[in-house]
């Protein structure tokens, strides 16, 4: 077990013991301290950031908002009265969660703050010089279509499907095996004399690609690595359709059409007939292990098993063990579209584009 692993179990028993802590806490103090010294260290950071200074003036004003609300929250509502037992329990534990508000909030600023520098760099024809790229431009959302797309996202319709859909899922155990066929692989050794890999991709429309697309403002939210340019043998770490479990599934063109304007960009890159090989064999390594989806690394950022991956952090893994990974990033941390956006060094040619409504 390497340093970080350790370090990160150490850090996981840590806050464990102090949440029991503050569970056992009877009186009011102690968490009003809690709650200003947090207001004070994000103030703090904020100022010695490099925001603007209205930035600073009106988040400063949020932090003293949230950490108001939160007093007043605890004094008439947590400790008003003599409350024991279960209810009592109940009530510090919402004061607990209250506490991640701030930092919530110092979370979506940095999202908005690296959404603003990317948009920035969109205008550096160095960093995307694809054709393609230009039609993924011409697609980003005006205002209204993103308001109009976001209330779509979060539509009651998609949301009980996605809720539905996460007891299928796990953070901590594999739960799909074997669900790549002999044919399969026996498909991908036909491919073998094509030196290229095949990076598609897509959006499909599915409720969590739309939902995702809510936080990411990208069209292109799930990506996939075929073996061959016809796509028979396309695969990356999915729901499983509700037909497979949740984790690495082999994938068929009429997934990716999920909604009218679905479409998918596929790109190529070389590859020797080795390099192809130790993908394949990595592949079929992690069908007869076990893998799982790793739904909720796509905000922690974290796996804490190796086979538990989102779609991007496979083929970022499967590129790395070959040698050929184009650009460097924590697995963890890389969206379906980094793999076109950060080819600055022209190792990806385009090839096709598939638009459904026009097939």
């Amino acid at each position: 077990m390497n340093i970080k692993k350790i370090y990160l179990i150490l850090l996981n028993v840590l806050l464990v013991f102090f949440l029991i802590f503050l569970l056992s806490v009877e009186h009011l103090n102690l968490y009003a301290v809690i709650y200003a010294v947090v207001a004070v260290i994000l103030i703090g950071h904020l100022w010695l950031s490099q925001s603007k200074k209205t930035t600073k003036i009106i988040l400063t004003i949020i932090y003293l908002l949230i950490m108001s609300a939160q007093q007043v929250f605890n004094t008439l509502f947590v400790f008003s009265g003599i409350d024991t037992g279960m209810v009592f329990l109940i009530k510090k534990m919402i004061a607990v969660i209250f506490m991640l508000v701030p930092f919530f909030v110092l979370y979506f600023n940095y999202l908005y703050t690296i959404q603003n520098v990317f948009s920035q760099s969109v205008k550096d024809a160095t960093a995307i010089s694809f054709n393609m790229m230009k039609e993924m431009q011409k697609s980003t959302f005006s205002l209204g279509n993103k308001l109009k797309k976001g209330r779509n996202s979060l539509s009651r319709e998609n949301l009980n499907e996605i809720m539905e859909d996460l007891p299928r899922h796990s953070y901590t155990k594999y739960l799909n095996k074997n669900t790549l066929t002999d044919a399969f692989f026996a498909e991908c050794q036909r491919s073998l004399a094509d030196e290229h890999l095949y990076i598609v991709i897509s959006s499909t429309g599915s409720p969590a690609s739309e939902l995702i697309s809510v936080f990411t403002q990208k069209v292109y939210n799930h990506v996939s690595l075929s073996f061959d340019r016809d796509l028979k043998t396309i695969v990356s770490y999915n729901g499983g359709e509700k037909v497979s479990p949740p984790g690495l599934n082999q994938e068929q063109l009429a997934q990716f059409h999920k909604k009218d304007d679905a479409e998918i960009l596929v790109y190529s890159l070389e590859a020797s007939k080795a390099q192809k090989e130790i993908i394949m064999d990595k592949v079929k390594e992690i069908n007869e292990t076990g893998s799982a989806y790793n739904f909720v690394g796509l905000v922690t950022k974290f796996s804490i098993r190796p086979n538990i991956m989102f779609c991007s952090q496979f083929v970022y893994n499967m590129l790395k063990i070959a040698g050929l990974e184009y650009f460097q990033s924590p697995a963890t941390k890389i969206k379906p579209t980094d793999l076109v956006e950060k080819d600055y060094y022209r190792k990806l040619a385009f090839c096709y584009q598939i638009k459904f409504n026009e097939l």
